[in-house]
């Protein structure tokens, strides 16, 4: 992406098309030569389109967050879709779970006897129609079980007629600096763990499942058949910080304007104010971050604080201020709250706008 395209207003989400394609093809290309499944986590990106590129380069499903993301997936053709975290399901998830397996293959979370044995009930005779993986705490330490007690869970499940898969993990403590090798080798350990306690008990284990875009590459197929990263397709500004993803690799950027300059003074910085707020951008800032985003085209500047519209960037000294009206593109901190508060976002290449598409499963939080 050369440039913003005359015909964007701005704030707007930017996709350059050629960048998420050869992010999709690398990603498959490098878990494939590792033996392994690729799953990819479409709460990213929410768009049917960007799915099935992902289908097409050999992802073998799609991982989701709620039940409603697989509804807009499963009614644009995705045929095997995974909720990767524990669900506790009423009698309306079940019926929206029963409507879904008619269609679509379909696995979910459970990591406690207690969320097995109310699936199972609620879905009634249509519990085998629903697969599950037990969810194992591999350090990041929020939802999963111990793996020592994977193998409770799997019985439970046994007991109220689910089928049982396998296990997963989420090692979001990648998500932080210097964590990546050690969250993939505690992820590895883990999986292990818990396949040999359901091995154990009698249950045949089919699907290992783990990875994020941290960690993803770094999961050893001995441990995992698939995993299941998700930024990876845009990046954003927390990967660029975690050296997971290098600027050309940053697909997804928020087209914005300098609508305010300030050349500074004793103690008051340089700076400009962008049209780009926390209404575009999202306020997710981890505290090693050194800001509220980055900007793609002038990697020294920082985001120092954020409004609902306005985006306050501190300037390095040795550059030059940018003029009122000129328009620069911001890389969010994390691509997947960007995502989820927009309605479209528009496809570029080389500064020309291509289309449109929809963010399909944008607000489907449940």
């Amino acid at each position: 992406m050369d440039r913003i395209p005359e015909t964007v207003d701005t704030p707007d989400v930017l996709i350059d098309r050629d960048v998420l394609g050869r992010n999709i093809e690398r990603m498959a290309a490098a878990v494939r030569a590792k033996g392994m499944a690729l799953r990819p986590h479409a709460k990213t990106h929410k768009v049917p389109q960007i799915a099935a590129l992902q289908l097409a380069a050999g992802a073998v499903g799609l991982t989701v967050a709620t039940i409603g993301e697989a509804e807009v997936f499963a009614a644009h053709g995705a045929q095997d879709l995974f909720l990767a975290y524990p669900l506790w399901v009423g009698p309306r998830q079940a019926e929206r779970l029963r409507r879904l397996s008619a269609t679509a293959r379909i696995s979910a979370g459970v990591d406690s006897s207690e969320a097995a044995a109310a699936m199972g009930e609620r879905l009634g005779d249509a519990a085998g129609d629903v697969a599950v993986l037990v969810e194992i705490d591999s350090g990041h330490h929020r939802s999963g079980v111990h793996p020592d007690a994977a193998a409770d869970v799997a019985r439970a499940a046994v007991r109220a007629g689910l089928r049982v898969e396998g296990v997963f993990t989420f090692p979001g403590h990648s998500y932080a600096p210097g964590m990546p090798a050690e969250a993939a080798a505690q992820e590895q350990q883990a999986l292990e763990r818990a396949s040999q306690e359901l091995r154990d008990a009698g249950i045949e284990v089919l699907r290992r499942s783990g990875g994020s875009t941290p960690s993803a590459l770094l999961t050893d197929s001995s441990a995992a058949t698939e995993v299941r990263p998700g930024v990876y397709v845009f990046g954003d500004a927390q990967q660029l910080e975690l050296g997971r993803c290098a600027w050309e690799d940053v697909a997804l950027t928020v087209a914005s304007t300098v609508v305010s300059r300030h050349e500074g003074g004793p103690g008051v910085p340089r700076r400009i104010v962008l049209d780009a707020g926390s209404k575009v951008l999202g306020t997710d800032r981890p505290a090693w971050a050194t800001g509220h985003g980055r900007l793609l085209d002038h990697p020294e500047a920082r985001i120092t604080a954020l409004s609902e519209h306005h985006a306050t960037v501190v300037w390095p000294e040795d550059r030059p201020l940018p003029v009122l009206g000129a328009r620069l593109r911001v890389v969010p901190n994390h691509v997947c709250i960007t995502m989820n508060l927009v309605d479209d976002v528009a496809v570029v290449r080389d500064g020309m706008l291509l289309e449109r598409w929809t963010v399909a499963a944008r607000g489907r939080n449940s």
